[in-house]
C-alpha cells in the first residue's frame, strides 16, 4: 500500500515539474500580456475609486426587479459575495488544475491571457458608462444619510492611488453600469465553457450566473438595467475578441510547438495538404514523387516500375 501511494506521489511529483517548466516558458514569451492586463486591474479600480468622488446620493430610481425581488438587507448581503467568491476561486483552481490532473485543453498561462483580454475590454467600457452618467447608488450605504454615500476631498494623491483597500472596494457607490460582478462571472462561465471538460459543470455554471444576477439586485448591489447590459455587453465582448485570439494549442496532438495557431494558419496548411492529396502525393515530403494519369489510374513514374503504356498495348 505505502509502495502504491509512494508511486502514485511521485508520478504527481514529476507531472508537475514538468507542467512548471512548461508554463514557465510560456510565461516567458507572454508576460507582458499578463502585465498589461493586470495593470488595467488596478486601472480599473482607481476608476472605480475615482467616481465615487463624484457620487451624489438620491433617491432610488424606479426598478422592476426591485418591485419583484425582496431586498435582502444589510444582515444577508453576505449571500451574493459568498456565491461570487465561490465562482471566483473554483475558477482560479480550474486553470491551475492542470499542474496535478492530465489536461487535454488548456495551458494556464494562455488561458489567462485570453481572460485578461476579455475583462479588460469589458472593464473598459464599463468605465466610459459609468463615467458618463452617475446613477443614485441603491445599495444601503450609498443612499441619502449614509456617510460612505459621498467621499470628502482626499488629502493628497497617496490617498486616491491606494484605492482604500479592500474597504474602498467593498463600500464603493456611482460605479453602477455595469456590474463588474457579473463581468467577471460571465467571462469565467463562458471561458470555462468552451475550454472545460464537465457538461454538468458547464450548465451548472449558467444556472449560478443566472442566480448571482437576481441575488446582486436583491441585495441592491446594481440596478437590474446594470444586470442585463452586462450580460449582453460581456458575451459580445467574449466572442468578438475570441475569434480575433489565436486558439489554444490542443496538448493531444504531438506538436512540439506551444505557441497557438492562428486561424489562417490552420486553414492555409489544411488548403496546402488537400492540394497535395488532389495532385496524388501525399503528406509526406518523401512521397513528392511525379505520377502519370493513364486510362483513369495514377501510376508512379519510378525507374523501378514498368511504363504504363506497355501494360496497357499489352507488350
Amino acid at each position: 500500500m505505502s509502495f502504491y501511494i509512494g508511486r502514485e506521489a511521485s508520478k504527481i511529483w514529476k507531472r508537475v515539474c514538468a507542467e512548471v517548466s512548461i508554463e514557465i516558458n510560456l510565461l516567458a514569451e507572454n508576460w507582458k500580456y499578463l502585465l498589461a492586463g493586470l495593470v488595467f486591474q488596478y486601472i480599473h479600480g482607481l476608476a472605480a475609486r475615482g467616481v465615487h468622488y463624484l457620487h451624489r446620493p438620491g433617491p432610488i430610481l424606479q426598478d422592476v426587479g426591485f418591485f419583484f425581488l425582496p431586498e435582502l438587507g444589510k444582515d444577508k448581503a453576505y449571500i451574493s459575495e459568498t456565491l461570487f467568491t465561490i465562482i471566483f476561486l473554483s475558477f482560479v483552481f480550474w486553470t491551475f488544475h492542470p499542474f496535478i490532473l492530465k489536461s487535454r485543453k488548456i495551458y494556464t498561462v494562455l488561458i489567462w491571457c485570453r481572460v485578461l483580454a476579455f475583462l479588460v475590454a469589458s472593464q473598459f467600457l464599463r468605465i466610459i458608462s459609468f463615467y458618463s452618467t452617475q446613477l443614485p447608488g441603491p445599495n444601503y450605504h450609498c443612499r441619502e444619510g449614509s456617510k460612505l454615500a459621498t467621499l470628502p476631498r482626499p488629502d493628497n494623491a497617496l490617498e486616491v492611488l491606494l484605492l482604500n483597500f479592500p474597504r474602498g472596494v467593498v463600500y464603493g457607490c456611482g460605479d453602477l453600469i455595469f456590474s463588474s460582478h457579473m463581468i467577471f462571472t460571465l467571462v469565467f462561465v463562458c471561458t470555462y465553457h468552451k475550454y472545460g471538460s464537465r457538461r454538468w459543470i458547464k450548465q451548472l455554471g449558467w444556472l449560478l450566473a443566472v442566480i448571482q444576477s437576481f441575488l446582486i439586485v436583491a441585495s441592491r448591489k446594481h440596478y437590474t438595467v446594470d444586470i442585463a447590459v452586462a450580460w449582453y455587453t460581456v458575451n459580445l465582448v467574449v466572442f468578438f475578441i475570441d475569434k480575433k485570439l489565436p486558439e489554444l494549442p490542443d496538448r493531444s496532438s504531438a506538436a512540439t510547438s506551444l505557441l497557438p495557431v492562428s486561424t489562417k494558419d490552420k486553414d492555409g496548411r489544411t488548403k496546402e495538404e488537400n492540394h497535395k492529396l488532389l495532385n496524388g502525393n501525399s503528406g509526406d515530403p518523401a512521397d513528392w514523387r511525379q505520377r502519370t494519369q493513364v486510362n483513369g489510374k495514377i501510376m508512379e513514374d519510378s525507374s523501378n516500375t514498368r511504363h504504363a503504356d506497355s501494360t496497357t498495348n499489352g507488350a
